[in-house]
């Protein structure tokens, strides 16, 4: 009995570790992608940015360039690059040309 103590000491020390951490990035990716709005700047898994333009129930449509949609599924999302609630790219304009 004694000889199992170590054994489950490294399986409990193994859960808090790496498991539980996991654990509650999947849960904060859930909520991510269950927020996501129409105006929200994203990028996709794939590495693809734009703009959410309309959201359906698993399926969003996404401005990549403009007059350009690509319509992916919820899942597809990796990360949202404006707060929610924040300023949209059609709430800001384009001051002039941009110079190099």
């Amino acid at each position: 009995m004694a000889g199992f103590i170590p054994l489950i000491l490294i399986f409990g020390l193994m859960y808090v570790l790496m498991i539980r951490p996991q654990q509650r990035k999947a849960k904060a990716q859930q909520a991510l992608v269950a927020a996501i709005q129409a105006g929200d700047e994203v990028v996709l898994n794939s590495g693809i940015f734009g703009v959410v333009k309309e959201v359906e129930d698993d399926v969003l449509w996404l401005e990549v360039y403009q007059g350009i949609e690509l319509k992916v599924l919820r899942g597809a999302i990796d990360r949202r690059f404006n707060e929610p609630g924040g300023a949209t790219d059609e709430d800001t304009e384009p001051t002039g040309p941009i110079e190099d």
